[in-house]
């Protein structure tokens, strides 16, 4: 009578789960091309927004900024639209500051980059050094790495707010950049892993003597 093992019905699950990740990234094989562009595309946008941080950093408060105009535009229209409920009044005050806030964001773009720069170093400071805490009091499993984060966050910080203002003029397109450059290379090795799903499938291909467990 044949056996099967906890071991070997777990190794055949994982197995039936990669091979139907490998079915799904066999379907997008023939487009691999296209998302070695996207992120190649990406990688290059994020460079000229690193080299050019200060127009960055003031159409993405800009941006930000519309943003909230049209989000306020349609809190107010909503509340009014809805007609009288319990929400109305806290609803048309919360489309009323996006707009406020919008409204000052697009009239002083350059001021915005400067303030809204300052509430990050002052978030990094302060997510740092909460981090930092909570891993040497819990020491969860891998604390060490949260605690490295935090640190890293805590300097972050404390380099954006040591060097502001000038540091507002460049820090937020510096962030855009180095977030599409990771971006895009996430796209690269996707489309890298797209194209060579079948030499990946290959190598994974268990053996008769492998894929049957048990004995008589």
């Amino acid at each position: 009578m044949s056996t099967v093992s906890p071991g070997t019905m777990k190794t055949e699950t994982a197995f039936g789960r990669t091979a139907t990740s490998g079915h799904e990234l066999k379907a997008l094989q023939p487009d691999w091309i296209w998302f070695l562009v996207l992120g190649v595309a990406l990688m290059s946008l994020g460079v000229l927004a690193i080299a050019s941080a200060f127009f960055v950093s003031v159409f993405t408060v800009v941006m930000f900024g519309l943003l909230l105009l049209m989000g306020g535009i349609g809190l107010v229209v909503s509340s009014f639209w809805t007609g009288q409920w319990s929400g109305f009044l806290l609803h048309l005050l919360q489309g009323l500051l996006y707009l406020i806030v919008g409204i000052l964001i697009v009239d002083t773009p350059v001021e915005s980059t400067l303030a809204l720069s300052l509430m990050m170093a002052v978030f990094f400071m302060v997510a740092g050094v909460f981090r930092i805490i909570a891993s040497l009091v819990l020491r969860f499993p891998n604390w060490g790495w949260p605690l490295l984060s935090g640190f890293v966050a805590l300097l972050l910080g404390i380099l954006i707010y040591r060097q502001w203002p000038a540091s507002g003029l460049w820090v937020i397109g510096l962030f855009v950049g180095i977030e599409m450059i990771f971006y895009g290379w996430s796209w690269v090795m996707l489309a890298f892993n797209v194209r060579d799903i079948d030499k990946v499938r290959t190598k994974g291909t268990p053996t008769a003597g492998a894929a049957v467990g048990g004995g008589i």
